[in-house]
């Protein structure tokens, strides 16, 4: 067993005053220097000597990346460098995206979350990384910035596998975009730990519903699920069942069930492949049962 190194590894280390100048520094040194978001896995890896990087380019002091915006149109604009209790704690983000707040309160401790990031835990690409479900099912697209202009990408093709984003290299994240919710929506995150505080998760399950008189059920949903697969995961084929026939204990079932066989989860040591399946079920089918109530006790 391999035991984390007393201290950090030297590594250089730059402090970007813009978004420039961070691209400037990354330059030509993008294959040896890392970006520094909140550095709460940065810092773990580098002490386990998992990776060994010549560089550091810290982002937080950049000022649009830790901007935290709603617009009535256009929906809530959040820095890579935004910590997680800046988000959660924001009004606007409070009123109008409960269900974020409630994923984000599920991260460690309240002290780690004055430093951790969305955009790191995004960037990090742990299949487990909780703003990745809420996110996902609100349909998020991300601003990467490079020497070539920006870009936009949406958040289901950013994951490329465990540790791997769509992230080319000199290719920073400036910002995560979250869209207007639809009317009437409501959401549940639920996570399953190996405590009630803190832990990663063994499963993690995302769901919004929302009222539209277009599908059959009279209601739209999305469901997202993490630490399931090599990547968090939307399960369309669920959300196309509950769409396509009356909500009912019977399709919510079947819903959950379909969540579980999309699942590809694995054994390590805090859970067994047979036991993340299991509980995707379970959480999916608590998840959309929360919803619906919420859903039908307002029609």
């Amino acid at each position: 067993m391999r035991l984390p190194l007393p201290e950090l590894p030297g590594f250089d280390y730059s402090r970007a005053s813009s978004a420039e100048n961070a691209l400037k520094i990354l330059g030509g040194n993008a294959a040896r220097t890392h970006v520094l978001l909140g550095g709460t896995d940065l810092f773990v890896q580098m002490r386990a000597g998992d990776i060994s990087p010549a560089g550091i380019i810290d982002l937080k002091h950049i000022p649009e990346f830790n901007r935290i915006e709603l617009e009535d149109k256009s929906g809530l604009t959040i820095g890579a460098a935004a910590t997680m209790n800046a988000v959660a704690r924001h009004r606007d983000v409070e009123a109008n995206y409960p269900l974020l707040v409630e994923a984000l309160e599920t991260v460690a401790s309240y002290q780690l979350r004055s430093r951790a990031t969305i955009g790191g835990n995004l960037c990090n690409a742990s299949p487990a990384a909780d703003s990745a479900p809420p996110l996902l099912v609100l349909e998020a697209t991300l601003a990467l910035l490079s020497d070539e202009g920006e870009r936009q990408l949406k958040l289901n093709e950013f994951f490329k596998g465990p540790g791997e984003t769509a992230l080319k290299p000199g290719e920073i994240l400036a910002s995560i975009h979250v869209p207007i919710p639809p009317t009437g929506v409501k959401g549940r995150y639920l996570k399953l730990g190996r405590n009630t505080s803190g832990d990663l998760a063994i499963v993690g399950v995302a769901v919004i519903g929302y009222p539209d008189a277009d599908p059959a059920s009279g209601y739209r949903f999305r469901i997202a699920l993490a630490s399931v697969a090599p990547t968090p995961i939307r399960v369309p084929e669920a959300e196309r069942l509950l769409e396509s026939t009356q909500l009912s204990d019977e399709s919510i079932d079947r819903a959950a069930h379909i969540a579980q066989n999309v699942a590809a989860p694995i054994s390590d040591t805090r859970a067994s492949a047979e036991y993340r399946s299991a509980m995707v079920y379970e959480l999916t089918k608590w998840a959309l049962n929360d919803v619906k109530e919420m859903l039908v006790g307002e029609a």
